[in-house]
């Protein structure tokens, strides 16, 4: 009989906080994607975003259900929102992650960002048979 895979380590609600408002103050001084970001979310309404990013990252990392909203909609609506904005995105993503975890608990969260940005960016951008 084989054993059971592994479970993802766990992530604590402190440890989630951390990933959020480190990768989110990178994101907002980033040059390129930052303006896109802060000309979205006005200054008063950044606290309640980042408590919505970390209820997100907690059922992603936790499975805690905490989050209802549609990531994909959300996306939709962003002005100005464009497909080469996941490059700097991920890099700060995957940055802030070796940051603040040792390197298997990074892969993993690495990972699972991988999947949502690859999920959002066929929903987003791919249109098979549109014009290039």
């Amino acid at each position: 009989m084989s054993e059971p895979a592994p479970k993802d380590p766990a992530f604590t609600d402190a440890e989630i906080d951390a990933l959020v408002e480190t990768f989110y103050a990178k994101v907002r001084r980033h040059p390129r994607i930052g303006p896109v970001f802060n000309g979205q979310i006005a200054e008063e309404a950044w606290p309640h975003h980042m408590a919505t990013l970390k209820d997100f990252w907690a059922t992603v990392l936790q499975g805690s259900g905490r989050y209802k909203g549609s990531p994909m909609a959300v996306h939709q609506r962003i002005d100005g929102f464009q497909e080469w904005m996941f490059t700097p995105w991920l890099n700060l993503f995957h940055a802030t992650c070796v940051e603040l975890f040792d390197a298997p608990r990074a892969a993993i969260v690495g990972e699972k960002a991988e999947r949502i940005a690859r999920s959002l960016k066929l929903g987003l951008f791919f249109r098979p048979g549109a014009p290039a």
